[in-house]
């Protein structure tokens, strides 16, 4: 690919600072993509199998999401990327016409801490759906992402456990950097991939010299975006603080940055006051099908006893249709009598909250107030301050 056609392909995703906050230097702006745009701080809904768990997309739509994340491993284990790419590609398949920002497998693989062994190739492991063998590397990840069609694509890289140790995580580091090495050379050479931007991922377990050093090495391929990996994996939040504080700085200003796997609402405030543009988590849908919901005052086992003959909706300051429409009461007796629709109800709630979250720290972002209304929520959702 020449110079010339890389920078075009490179900018098919861009960002567009709109505002830094004064008080706390956090930024809002826009991230534009061939499927549109989406503001920023932004929270992204995971479907990983090609659904947000239980939602159908004119409801994801709904919450005001502009941007979803799917799974290249688990899309790739069922049904096949071959089908998906048959299919027109992962937006048609879906029925999905916004943004969609596919992972590149690596962390689900690593997370088969028992049934996979990792070499310079890449990884091998046993399926978890029928224990046969297969072996994931840089180009396989690149390929099946190209076949997905998705507008991100995530380089592979190694997700470190925590803890780990010093030497074990400058050896991660740096196989991560090569295998970004051989996914830029992949992607490069990818027809499919020229309406595609690559991120690459910055690891450094929790070593703030070493994650400064993994952002450097990282950041010489001049991608259209970043991330950072290996956090929320276990550490105190403050170590985490302490890892995007050493990172985010060497970020560039006029490139999306993205913390990947976080969602509870303490650190999305948080990571937007150091600087992140981009989040993404399970747990609004996990939480959801599990009785659990967030509100304003926190989290609420909305299937406890209690809850049985009470009729308030399940935040009285959420104007989510379930908070218009439905009582604590009812969603209380669907999930008792094992009916999905409560678990449907639950889990829209959940992201609906976490939309308007980031709807929230963006306009106080706007409004130079951010570390006031960091103060403020959380001291009504019960968070230390």
């Amino acid at each position: 690919m020449t110079t010339e056609t890389r920078e075009e392909a490179s900018a098919m995703v861009t960002y567009e600072l709109k505002h830094v906050c004064r008080q706390t230097g956090a930024r809002a702006g826009v991230v534009h993509t061939p499927h549109g745009s989406f503001e920023t701080p932004a929270f992204m809904p995971v479907g990983t199998q090609a659904t947000v768990k239980g939602l159908a997309p004119e409801e994801i739509k709904a919450t005001g999401a502009g941007i979803i994340l799917s799974n290249t491993y688990h899309l790739w284990m069922r049904p096949g990327h071959d089908i998906i790419e048959r299919a027109g590609g992962l937006h048609k398949f879906m029925n999905w016409d916004r943004a969609i920002l596919t992972d590149s497998g690596g962390f689900q693989v690593f997370s088969f801490s028992d049934r996979r062994h990792i070499t310079e190739e890449g990884v091998n492991f046993k399926s978890h759906i029928d224990g046969s063998r297969h072996t994931l590397t840089p180009e396989l990840s690149m390929d099946i992402q190209h076949a997905l069609g998705s507008d991100i694509i995530m380089a592979f890289d190694e997700c470190t456990p925590y803890p780990a140790d010093r030497a074990y995580v400058t050896e991660s580091l740096e196989r991560t950097t090569r295998w970004l090495e051989r996914c830029v050379k992949r992607h490069d050479e990818s027809p499919s991939g020229q309406k595609q931007s690559l991120f690459g991922i910055i690891q450094g377990g929790m070593y703030a010299d070493l994650r400064q050093r993994s952002a450097r090495d990282i950041l010489q391929f001049d991608l259209p975006g970043y991330a950072i990996g290996g956090l929320s994996v276990g550490e105190p939040a403050e170590l985490m603080y302490e890892m995007l504080e050493a990172v985010v700085p060497l970020m560039p200003a006029n490139k999306p940055r993205y913390l990947m796997g976080v969602g509870s609402p303490d650190y999305l405030v948080e990571g937007a006051i150091r600087g992140i543009d981009m989040f993404d988590c399970v747990l609004p849908t996990r939480l959801g099908r599990n009785g659990t919901v967030m509100t304003s005052k926190g989290r609420m086992i909305i299937r406890n006893l209690q809850f049985a003959d009470d009729f308030t909706p399940v935040d009285d300051k959420c104007d989510c249709y379930v908070c218009k429409n439905y009582t604590r009461s009812y969603i209380r007796h669907l999930i008792k009598a094992n009916e999905m629709f409560g678990l449907r109800l639950t889990s829209y709630h959940n992201v609906y909250f976490l939309m308007h979250l980031m709807e929230l720290i963006r306009q106080a972002i706007y409004e130079d107030r951010l570390a006031s209304f960091r103060d403020e929520f959380f001291a009504e959702y019960g968070y230390e301050i």
